[in-house]
C-alpha cells in the first residue's frame, strides 16, 4: 500500500516538474488542478456536441487503453458499451452545462463536460480535469459491433 502511494506522489511530483518548465517552484505550491495540462477548448455546449457526435460512432481510450464506444443517434439517442460488455440503450441531454447521458437499467446519470483537446474529443466525468479523460480515439460514421441481447444494433 505505501508503496502504491509513494509511487502516486513520485508521479505526480514528475509531472509538476514537466508541467512547469524552468519555474519548478512556481508550481511547487499549487494544487495538482492548477498544474497547466494539455490545452483543452471551453466545454462544448449542448449544441455544438449534437452536431459533433450526431450520426456517428465514437471509440474512447482512458489512460491509452481502449474504454469502450457510444453511438450518437438522432434525437439524442445512444447506444454505449465497455469494451467487451454487451450494449445498453440510453439518451444524453444538457444539465447545467454538462452532458448527461441515462441508460436503460441504471438508476443513476453519468455528466461529463467534452472539450476539444490536442488528441481529440476529450471528456472529463462531472468536468473534473484532474481525473483521467475519456479520448475520442477515432469516430465514424457507421454503426457500433454490439454484443448480446443488441446484436445488430
Amino acid at each position: 500500500m505505501f508503496h502504491d502511494h509513494a509511487l502516486t506522489f513520485a508521479r505526480t511530483a514528475l509531472l509538476a516538474l514537466v508541467a512547469c518548465g524552468a519555474a519548478p517552484l512556481a508550481c511547487a505550491e499549487a494544487p495538482p488542478s492548477a498544474v497547466p495540462g494539455p490545452p483543452l477548448s471551453p466545454p462544448l455546449s449542448a449544441e455544438v456536441f449534437a452536431d459533433r457526435v450526431t450520426g456517428r460512432t465514437f471509440y474512447y481510450n482512458s489512460g491509452g487503453q481502449p474504454y469502450g464506444a457510444e453511438q450518437y443517434l438522432p434525437d439524442h439517442r445512444v447506444v454505449w458499451a465497455f469494451t467487451g460488455d454487451d450494449c445498453k440503450r440510453g439518451r444524453w441531454y444538457d444539465k447545467a452545462g454538462y452532458i448527461c447521458f441515462a441508460y436503460e437499467g441504471d438508476p443513476g446519470e453519468q455528466c461529463w463536460t467534452f472539450h476539444d483537446g490536442p488528441q481529440g474529443l476529450t471528456a472529463y466525468f462531472m468536468g473534473d480535469q484532474t481525473t483521467e479523460p475519456l479520448i475520442a480515439s477515432q469516430s465514424s460514421p457507421g454503426p457500433m459491433a454490439c454484443m448480446g441481447p443488441d446484436v445488430g444494433v
